[in-house]
């Protein structure tokens, strides 16, 4: 009885794995980006510096930095804005108050869709990688680490 119940089991936990390490941003991660993001983020939207100058303007506009391409997006998991994709779209489950990043609702449009492309983003940057941390420390929580950094898969 045992063997039957082991072999379906660990089938599972080898597909599961083989799956976490096969996202891509081509195959899995754009498609996502492309239906939930892409108004808001797309390639009509200022990059970065051109947001934080005129931010009260962009979010009126609702317009985000942009992060239509590949390099745009990583910006926001490796670096210069370490962990921003990280701690916004986290569902709350890794943050000390349990409250979902503020782009966590727009994963998708129920939580069962919201759930899923939030584990394909976690897949894609890598179980070990999923940090809230900046590139320099703020209050109480330290910079990443090297090793952090070294975590982060990002496929293209």
């Amino acid at each position: 009885m045992l063997k039957f119940l082991a072999t379906p089991l660990l089938t599972a936990l080898l597909c599961s794995s083989a799956v976490a390490a096969d996202v891509t941003y081509r195959k899995d991660i754009f498609p996502i980006w492309d239906a939930q993001c892409s108004a808001c983020h797309g390639a009509q939207s200022p990059y970065l510096g051109e947001f934080l100058a005129n931010d009260k303007k962009f979010i009126k506009e609702m317009k985000g930095p942009r992060m239509d391409t590949y390099a745009d997006l990583i910006f926001y998991v490796g670096w210069p804005d370490t962990g921003a994709l990280m701690r916004r779209l986290d569902d709350g489950a890794n943050t000390a108050n349990k409250k979902p990043g503020n782009m966590y609702e727009y994963l998708g449009d129920t939580d069962a869709e919201r759930q899923a492309n939030y584990k394909i983003f976690r897949a894609w940057i890598g179980e070990g990688g999923w940090t809230h941390k900046r590139w320099e420390a703020r209050g109480s929580v330290p910079g990443i680490s090297r090793e952090e950094l070294e975590k982060i898969l990002v496929k293209y």
